[in-house]
């Protein structure tokens, strides 16, 4: 369970990096989801950063979790 929510917690943070940096330069526009998603017009920035932090959340949150 602890791998699944480190990577979990990686993915999460990849995405919101990723759309950051792509709504900023547009690189990383084949791997990343939050410019696919239509509803999210305008507040590209705003969830690349509440993914971001998920991300960093559910890797430290998995350091509570046993092997």
């Amino acid at each position: 369970m602890k791998k699944f929510l480190e990577t979990a917690g990686l993915a999460l943070l990849l995405q919101g990096v990723g759309g950051i940096v792509h709504h900023r330069l547009g690189w990383f526009r084949f791997w990343v989801v939050l410019p696919r998603l239509g509803f999210l017009d305008g507040y590209e920035i705003f969830a690349g950063v509440v993914l971001a932090v998920l991300g960093v959340a559910v890797i430290i949150a998995s350091d509570s979790v046993k092997a």
